[in-house]
Parts: structure tokens; C-alpha cells; sequence
């Protein structure tokens, strides 16, 4: 090599530190910047480091709770740096402007957005890493760096025998400036992208080291329980602290704003002493409502009110008036709740006027605001630390969990563990909201003429404001959180982003109908509401392909046929019907006793399709077989996407079949999985998943196999039975 002795010096000197790369990401200038000559270390903005001793690591921006952004956003810098994925090494985020996700500019993880908005930006990042490892090699070396390149960890000389690794070229690299973009690799090149690989988290999460938010242990640690309202809005009246304080092993019994919490020793002691706890309630702002109540509410609401108009194209109420045949249904779902396999936790130090969180949260900057609340500090005195998350599904985006532990923990001088039992995760869930759907459509001569279509139910940005706000300007003063959260909700579709929760897939109506009149009416009841995996394409996915297998059988016509002639000018759905058709077998005979149902919908930019094969099995339904075909773009790891649209699917029948929240005078009946139940493993069907392969920009799979499973399988048991069901869950002897 042309290496004099100045220029091994200096690459010497690098391998005595670490390089913080600067990668060129959105909005990447709040961080620390700048080179520190005693440690070797660069750090403009702590996304991705590369040590003396070859360590790479990747600032992970979004949470890891099953869905695959470890291994897929991992994989996404390690194809343009030239290393393996399984050579980097993620670490969890903390709260920065940095990593607040675009779509939302706040720091959450959700609406299956991760892999989407980091495509482009992390694959940058990862090719101008490599140019100014490049570049610092081929000075070095005093050769054009066009005839450098980068494998496996380190730069190549143009001979192709010499070359340096990586962590021996960290200072040099820091001092290289890139002007103009750097090329990204091309398709044609890729080694990771595309490929069968491995999960970087799989390892860890078998053998018990991954550490998820109750793991967490910290010395000194004490437990709290809190004994919550059995109805939402209840307040504490009076309890019996000095009774539960004398009991073994008990530290503290105090008044939160959720109840009553009690902090022992142990949490088995905190459970204990729980059982003797008494709680005088105040349930005078409390919600009173029965089940049956809450779609009374909503159906007075729809016949008083027709809605706000979220999409009109020609002149549906004409086009029905005239209609050969007009079909009408009427659609129902419950609240839902999450159901996650970790129940709700957190632990929360408060020391030296700073509070640290420890917590599985998909949203960290609100959990700071989570803190502020119910503190005297202010955001930028906490500190969140995430964890790995035993399934999120939505439920973790609000920080509700986190309150509790700070507001124990602030009275306290140790750390404290909350641990939410599942009785309480189920009781005291902000839930999927139960929705009504009103449909009308219009046949003449068996084709569709006009498409109506009244949604009622709530909108979720009403809950979620409440720390959303705040967290996008956590320099405000406190008095003004709740200001800011109205401000919110008034000026929703203004200045604040337009809530679809509850008109998301029945908006995108991707079939070719030139009448369409799609109204939502808004009614909230005041059972407290969250994301739920996959949102209002859960339920309005189970109105709209419901009621277009009704169609097609009020039409006379195949239901596949049906939808895909209404398809023709939407080519990538109409590949997704085509494929689950042919995969699922459609045109083939199905075995006795058994139907098959069909059913598609593009969420979160994703396209799926699914047939499902289902019959009865003494008094039960039972589902055998799910055919998916999934276009998400340009796949990272196939074998996630297959993992993710199966996972998905299991979800959806565990919500077609049971998923069931009731209430009863304002309280929640259902406690644990005895009667909220989940999939059981030999209730799993076969599943078969299909991907399309495809150059588009990448889009999520966390969730869009859900919402088509619902009306396929209801599609199944109306082939099956004659009976069309339109109120979830689905019953066998409905």
C-alpha cells in the first residue's frame, strides 16, 4: 500500500476512538455535533457509530414489539454500508426531534409507517457512511476513491488485495465533506435487501435476554398496584389507607389520579394488600352506559343526522331513487381491546429533580409529557428509556401506564414497578371503538349504479390529543397542555392533521361505481378509545366487503367476479384478488360441509387479498385454510412479511370469532382470556401467503392483514349456511 508514515498515524489515531456519522436524515441538527480529539469520537447526530474495534451501532427511531424494525431498518443501512445486518448492532432511541416520525412529527411508532418513511433516508444514510469510509481510505492510500469500494466491514484497494477496516479510518472519515447525493446501490446489487433473512432480535428473544419493560430491575426497586374506577370517570371518594399500610411488606398507600395506588416490597405483598383495600367511589361524572345503550345512541344520531360528507362523486340519491333494485344492510362492531401478551407496566425513578422511565411504550415523547402531568417537572427533565414491547397493537400509544408509575414514583425515594394484572389490562383498556354502519347500494341489470355508505361512531384524535398536542411543543407551559389538546380537536383538518380514524377504508372504495356518497357521523359515547391494529380498516373493512358479497349474490353473480370487473382500473388490487383466488382455489370444488369466502382491501398502502375456507364443527366454527396475497412494494425480508400478514390474520379471526368488550352500567364484564378469548393453537388454520413482487416504494405489513379476514370468513359462513351475519363476532348457530 501507498501508506506513508504521517498517514498511519493518523490512521492510527482512529482506531483509538469512534466515529458518529452524519446521516443526512430530515430535521438530524438537534443533537451534539463535532469531532472530540480526546476520545476519537464524532458525534453530529448519534444514528450510527462505528468504533476502533469495528462495533457498528444503529440508533433504532422506532420501537421493536414483534412487527420487525429491528431486523428490516437494520437491514436498510447495512446493505448501502457493506456490512451484514447481523454486524450492527441496534439500540433503542431516545427522545429527540431527530427521530419524530415525518408523518406524525411526533416519535411514535404506529399506522405501519416505519419501513415506509425510513426507505430512502436510512439507505442514504447507510451509502454516505460508506463514501466517506471510502474516501478516507483512498487518501490514505493516495488512489482515486472511484476505484475504492467496500466489503464486509472494510474498504478495498484498487488492487483488490489491500485494505483497511473500518474502524481504522474513523477520524479520517469525520473529516471528509460530501457535496452533492451519493449514489444508492442498485437493485441489482443487493445482498440483503430482498433476501430470506434472519431476525437480529431472534437470538436474544429466545433465550430470555431481550429485555422487555417488565423485566426491568433496578436496585432498590419496590412494586405498585393501583386499584382503578370499575367505571371510566369515577373518582376516589375515600379508602382505608391506614388499614392496608399496617400490612406486611407495605410502603405507601396514596391517592393518584387514577385511583388508589399501594407500594410494597414485593409485588405478590402490593397484590395482597390490594384485596384488603376499600374504595368509596363518586361515580357522579361517571360514564353509566350498558352495551345495548351505546348503538341506540348511535342509531338515533344516524337518523338525525346524515353526516359530514368525506367523499361525493355524481348523484347517489338520484341514481337509488331510479335503481332496478335497491339493497340495504345495516352493520355493527364492538369495542375491542388489545389483548397484548405483556400486560401494561412501567418503572419510574425520580431522583436528584429528574425523573428516568423504563417502559413499552410506542410513543416515548409522550410518555415525557405522560410525566409532566402528573409532576412538577417539566418534559425535558424526563428521561424515557424503551424497552423491547410484548405486542403493542395500538393499545401502548397512550401513556396512561406511565402516568401511574410517575406519579407513585415522584412521591417515593426508590424506583417503582407498576404492573398492571390482566384483569386490569382488560378492564381498564382504552378500546377499539364499537362502530355502526348504514349501506344502501343501487342495481340496474345486475351492475352497481351507486354506493352509499353512513358511518357512526366516534373519532380516536379526540382521546389522543390530550398528550399528542403537547408532546409537538413540550416547551409549552403546563397550564396550557389541555388548551393545546382542544385547540387540537378544533382545529382538526386545519392546522392539525384530519382524523380518518373512523372513515379509513371506506373512503379509499376502490371499486368502479360513478355514484358514491360516503358521511360519517360523529357520536361519542365516552368509553374511553385507542388505536387498534389496523384502525377503522378493521371496521370498515368488515361493512364494505360484506356488503359487496351481498351484492353480488342480490346480483345473481360470482363474488370474486363481481369484484374483480369493478376492478379494472385498479391493477394492483385486482393482481392481489386474482392471486389469493387462484392460491386459495376458488374455482375448485370445496370439501363437504366447508365454504370459501373472499374478501380484499388496501391499508396502509398495502394491497391484500384472502380467501378463506370455513365450515362447522360440533356448534363451532372453525376455520381451516386462509389463502393472502400481499402487495407491500418492494419487500425488505420476505420472511417477515409472511410472518406479519399471517400474524395479522390470526389477529382478525381472534376478533371474528370472540373479540367482545360489553358493558354493563358503564363497567366493563370481560376480565381475562376465560371470557375475552384469544386463537387457541389448534384453532390455527393452515395459512399460505403469497407476495408480489414489486419495485414500488415500500409499504407496512404490521397490519393490513387484518381487516380483509373478517368479512372473508363471514363471506365463508354466509356460502356455507344462507344466513349473512352483520354484527361481529360471528356466531355458528347465528
Amino acid at each position: 500500500m501507498a501508506m506513508n508514515r504521517r498517514d498511519f498515524l493518523k490512521v492510527g489515531a482512529g482506531a483509538s476512538g469512534s466515529l458518529m456519522l452524519s446521516l443526512s436524515l430530515p430535521g438530524c441538527s438537534g443533537l451534539p455535533t463535532g469531532y472530540e480529539q480526546e476520545t476519537g469520537e464524532w458525534r453530529p447526530d448519534a444514528w450510527l457509530e462505528i468504533t476502533r474495534d469495528d462495533r457498528i451501532y444503529f440508533t433504532l427511531a422506532r420501537v421493536e414489539m414483534g412487527q420487525g424494525t429491528y431486523t428490516g431498518l437494520t437491514t436498510l443501512i447495512a446493505e448501502e454500508l457493506e456490512v451484514a445486518p447481523g454486524a450492527i448492532e441496534p439500540r433503542f432511541a431516545p427522545v429527540a426531534d431527530e427521530y419524530k416520525n415525518p408523518l406524525y412529527k411526533l416519535q411514535l411508532t404506529g399506522g405501519s409507517t416505519s419501513l415506509a418513511t425510513s426507505w430512502e433516508p436510512l439507505r442514504t444514510a447507510g451509502a454516505e457512511a460508506r463514501e466517506m469510509l471510502i474516501r478516507a481510505a483512498a487518501g490514505v492510500w493516495r488512489v482515486d476513491a472511484k476505484e475504492c469500494s467496500a466489503s464486509e466491514g472494510r474498504v478495498i484497494h484498487p488492487n483488490g488485495i489491500d485494505s483497511m477496516r473500518y474502524g481504522q479510518l474513523v477520524e479520517l472519515a469525520s473529516k471528509e465533506i460530501l457535496r452533492g447525493d451519493v449514489a444508492l446501490k442498485p437493485a441489482a446489487e443487493w445482498k440483503y435487501i430482498g433476501k430470506q433473512n434472519r431476525r437480529l432480535d431472534a437470538r436474544a428473544k429466545s433465550t430470555g435476554k431481550a429485555v422487555y419493560g417488565i423485566d426491568v430491575s433496578l436496585p432498590d426497586m419496590v412494586y405498585a398496584v393501583v386499584t382503578r374506577s370499575p367505571r371510566y370517570g369515577g373518582k376516589v371518594q375515600s379508602f382505608n389507607g391506614d388499614e392496608v399500610r399496617a400490612m406486611a411488606g407495605v410502603l405507601e398507600v396514596m391517592e393518584i389520579d387514577r385511583g388508589v395506588a399501594i407500594v410494597a416490597d414485593k409485588y405478590w405483598r402490593a397484590r395482597k394488600a390490594q384485596d384488603a383495600l376499600k374504595v368509596q367511589w363518586n361515580f357522579s361524572e361517571a360514564i353509566d352506559l350498558s352495551t345495548p345503550e351505546v348503538f341506540e345512541t348511535y342509531r338515533k344520531a344516524a337518523d338525525e343526522d346524515a353526516g359530514e360528507s368525506e367523499r361525493s362523486e355524481g348523484d347517489t340519491e338520484s341514481v337509488l331513487a331510479n335503481a332496478d333494485k335497491v339493497v340495504e344492510a345495516e352493520y355493527s362492531q364492538p369495542y375491542l381491546a388489545h389483548a397484548t401478551l405483556e400486560p401494561m407496566n412501567a418503572t419510574a425513578w425520580y431522583r436528584n429533580d429528574h425523573m428516568e422511565i423504563w417502559a413499552p411504550t410506542q410513543a416515548p415523547d409522550l410518555g415525557r409529557i405522560a410525566v409532566a402531568r402528573v409532576t412538577d417537572l417539566a418534559p425535558n427533565e424526563v428521561t424515557i428509556n424503551t424497552t423491547f414491547l410484548g405486542g403493542g397493537f395500538g393499545r401502548r400509544l397512550t401513556q396512561d401506564y406511565i402516568e401511574e408509575a410517575a406519579a407513585v414514583a415522584f412521591r417515593m425515594d426508590r424506583p417503582v414497578k407498576v404492573i398492571w394484572s390482566r384483569e386490569e389490562d382488560a378492564r381498564h383498556d382504552l378500546y377499539r371503538p364499537a362502530m355502526l354502519h348504514r349501506m344502501k347500494a343501487g342495481l340496474n341489470k345486475g351492475e352497481l349504479s351507486g354506493w352509499d355508505h353512513q358511518i357512526v361512531g366516534p373519532q380516536i384524535l379526540n382521546w389522543y390529543v390530550r398528550n399528542a398536542g403537547p408532546a409537538q411543543f413540550p416547551w409549552t407551559p403546563k397550564f396550557l397542555y389541555n388548551t393545546l389538546g382542544k385547540v387540537g380537536v378544533w382545529a382538526e383538518g386545519i392546522a392539525t392533521p384530519k382524523d380518518i380514524s373512523a372513515i379509513e377504508g371506506a373512503i379509499e372504495y376502490p371499486y368502479q361505481v360513478a355514484n358514491i356518497d360516503i358521511r360519517h357521523t360523529h357520536i361519542d359515547p365516552g368509553v374511553p378509545i385507542t388505536w387498534w391494529r389496523s384502525v377503522g380498516y378493521s371496521h370498515n373493512g368488515f361493512a364494505v366487503e360484506t356488503f359487496m358479497d351481498e351484492l353480488a349474490h342480490e346480483a345473481g353473480q360470482d363474488p370474486y367476479q363481481f369484484r374483480r370487473r369493478l376492478l379494472a382500473n385498479e391493477p394492483r388490487h385486482r393482481e392481489v384478488l386474482d392471486r389469493a383466488a387462484r392460491l386459495g382455489g376458488w374455482d375448485t370444488p370445496v370439501p363437504e360441509g366447508r365454504a370459501r369466502g373472499i374478501a380484499l382491501m388496501r391499508s396502509f398502502g398495502t394491497y391484500v387479498a384472502q380467501v378463506v375456507e370455513a365450515g362447522l364443527e360440533e356448534g363451532s366454527i372453525r376455520v381451516y385454510k386462509v389463502a393472502a396475497a400481499v402487495d407491500c412494494g418492494q419487500v425488505v425480508n420476505p420472511a417477515i412479511v409472511v410472518d406479519q400478514i399471517e400474524g395479522g390474520i390470526l389477529f382478525g379471526l381472534t376478533a371474528a370469532l370472540y373479540g367482545e368488550i360489553t358493558l354493563e352500567q358503564g363497567e366493563v364484564q370481560q376480565s381475562n382470556f376465560h371470557d375475552y378469548p384469544l386463537l387457541r393453537q389448534y384453532e390455527r388454520p393452515e395459512v399460505e401467503v403469497e407476495i408480489v413482487d414489486s419495485t414500488e416504494t415500500p409499504t407496512g405489513v404490521g397490519e393490513p392483514g387484518v381487516p380483509p379476514v373478517i368479512p372473508a370468513l363471514g363471506n365463508a359462513l354466509f356460502a356455507l349456511t344462507g344466513k349473512r351475519q352483520r354484527t361481529l363476532p360471528l356466531k355458528a348457530d347465528a
